[in-house]
């Protein structure tokens, strides 16, 4: 699958979507791949304010625990519920409906300070 153009990276292989005034977050097809099979999400930061760098959950496989990363600041507004009741949403369909958070950024712009797509399937080609 390739790596859509519309979002931006971390190195732990969390991707930032904007999206109006809100940035959508879930994580690459590269962690899915990594992880294979997912079977648990946890999401510790549910509302409220997130820092650039902060931890907002863990999820979890047949092979590993991996912790979930924010790249931006801002404000925590929607979890998306259906991927903690079915974890396997993300294995189906890890750019569309697996993302696991939606946050209202402090500042849009610091989106782009994030690693591009094209750098990203660079690094993980």
């Amino acid at each position: 699958m390739a790596t859509p153009e519309d979002r931006y990276y971390l190195e732990s292989h969390e991707w930032h979507k904007p999206e109006g005034d809100h940035v959508l977050i879930g994580i690459s097809q590269v962690a899915v791949d990594e992880l294979t099979d997912i079977t648990y999400l946890e999401v510790t930061k549910d509302a409220g304010p997130i820092a650039k760098g902060q931890s907002f959950g863990e999820i979890e496989s047949v092979k590993a625990t991996s912790e979930l990363y924010c790249g931006i600041d801002g404000e925590v507004v929607e979890v998306n519920r259906a991927v903690l009741d079915n974890p396997a949403l993300i294995n189906d369909d890890c750019y569309g409906q697996g993302w696991i958070l939606k946050i209202k950024p402090a500042d849009l712009e610091q989106v782009k300070s994030l690693i591009n797509a094209d750098d990203y399937a660079a690094q993980n080609g």
